[in-house]
């Protein structure tokens, strides 16, 4: 494949997946929407239809109220209370219904050959025990069962709402109910007008990738030999920069352990000769203790995991941005006796990966600078999020520098002009400011999740 073309797959390929994602959060956001809906649709409509049910069972208590409330228990007056209960119908489906304490019906209009039927036992098509619900739903004071039962006008089997309350005296449980085939029909409804709409922004999605490919395609097609040439140029001064930066990063290791790892190792190799000679030709008095060799050790032991949290902290990785900053700075107070107060509360999860590295590379570039150089005795280390930004800033009481001497010069390791390419070469902001007395340095990058 031709170098022109690699560039155009390269700008088509991105956007196509990116749209294709966009697609799928799109999808699954909607699905989310949709239950959320779904579920606050269901809820509304359920509690204008509780308060209907509330409303039918007073009318119903009120139209037996010159019998049940007048204190009446005579069977004559519960036959004509069953009657009025009877011939109470509402709508084309609503009915109140009658069972005494065990489960035996009294009382349904619509289905007149379940009276004298004990339903105890009886479970709908979930399993539900449908009469023993509804009569503790009475015993409760009165509440709402949902279960299955055949609606009137159509014979089959469809969701309903009951609601039952207990007449004690009698020993009678008086209900009725509201089918819910209506509520999950606006669902449904509601659902495809969901899904509709959802296609129709695929649909837009899928014709703007496109558009935007074919101009992609077309402008790539436009790209001429000098523009892949300095294309070439700037890649290749790329790679001669990040070879050159492993290399002083190497002679800086290199440095470290020749300077601070050989030095102790040799003058542990030296002590415990030492002390083998002693063993080996007793004089007479007893062998002294290793307490030094082994301090020695120990000290070896925290310059190579200093050198090794330098590479690449495991808090880093493990705990992120804030923690590894507090790790380099109280680091650094213990070794230098310098003043160091962290302030990184913030959360970063919205920045990425190699923000968070390029920030800690800057700070740990620039502790080192004020340990070699500053003379200072107080460092600020702030980590801030002002919702669009997270911003570092570093500030020391120290002697102060020339900022610009100091960045055009070749021969400062790293060096401040590399720690500003860091930042500003992924798109981050790098500001740097210095006099006698005070050093303020602000690196930031943009939130994944700002505006």
């Amino acid at each position: 494949m031709k170098p022109k073309a690699k560039i155009v797959w390269l700008a088509v390929l991105p956007l196509l997946l990116a749209v294709a994602a966009i697609g799928g959060l799109l999808v699954v956001e909607t699905q989310r929407i949709e239950r959320q809906q779904s579920q606050l649709l269901e809820e509304v409509l359920l509690s204008t239809k509780r308060d209907e049910l509330r409303n039918y069972i007073v009318l119903a208590l009120t139209s037996i109220d010159h019998l049940y409330g007048a204190g009446r228990d005579d069977e004559a007056a519960q036959e004509q209370a069953k009657a009025i209960l009877s011939g109470m119908n509402y709508g084309d489906d609503g009915y109140f219904f009658v069972y005494d304490k065990e489960g035996l019906n009294l009382v349904h209009p619509r289905q007149p050959d379940l009276i004298g039927t004990n339903l105890w036992n009886m479970r709908d098509g979930n399993g539900t025990y449908v009469i023993r619900e509804l009569i503790a739903r009475a015993n409760e004071g009165g509440g709402f069962q949902r279960y299955l039962w055949p609606k009137p006008s159509t014979g089959k089997i469809t969701p309903k709402l009951g609601y039952s309350v207990a007449l004690p005296r009698w020993g009678w449980v008086l209900g009725t109910g509201i089918y819910l085939d209506d509520v999950d029909a606006a669902a449904a409804r509601m659902r495809g007008n969901l899904l509709q709409s959802a296609r129709q922004t695929l649909a837009g999605l899928a014709a703007v990738a496109v558009v935007a490919a074919l101009a992609i395609w077309a402008t790539g097609l436009a790209l001429n030999i000098s523009e892949q040439r300095q294309a070439d140029r700037k890649l290749k001064a790329l790679a001669h920069r990040v070879v050159t930066s492993q290399e002083e990063e190497r002679a800086r290791v290199s440095r470290e352990l020749h300077d601070h790892i050989c030095q102790l190792l040799v003058s542990i190799k030296y002590q415990f000769e030492a002390v083998a000679h002693r063993m080996a030709h007793p004089t007479g008095g007893a062998v002294t203790g290793m307490d030094r060799e082994i301090a020695a050790l120990s000290q070896a032991i925290g310059e190579v995991r200093r050198i090794s949290h330098d590479l690449r902290p495991a808090l880093l990785d493990d705990l992120g941005l804030p923690a590894a900053l507090e790790h380099i700075g109280n680091d650094l107070a213990e070794r230098s006796g310098v003043r160091v107060h962290v302030n990184a509360a913030v959360h970063e999860e919205r920045l990425p990966e190699l923000h968070a590295v390029s920030l800690f590379r800057v700070a740990q570039e620039a502790l080192r600078n004020v340990e070699r150089h500053a003379q200072a005795r107080e460092i600020d280390i702030r980590l801030e999020d002002d919702g669009e930004r997270l911003v570092l800033s570093i500030t020391d009481d120290g002697r102060g520098f020339d900022v610009q001497h100091v960045e055009l010069s070749k021969d400062r390791g790293i060096g401040l002009t590399n720690m500003r390419e860091r930042v500003e070469r992924n798109g981050g902001t790098f500001e740097l400011e210095s006099q006698p007395g005070r050093t303020s340095l602000t690196a930031s990058f943009a939130l994944s999740g700002a505006a």
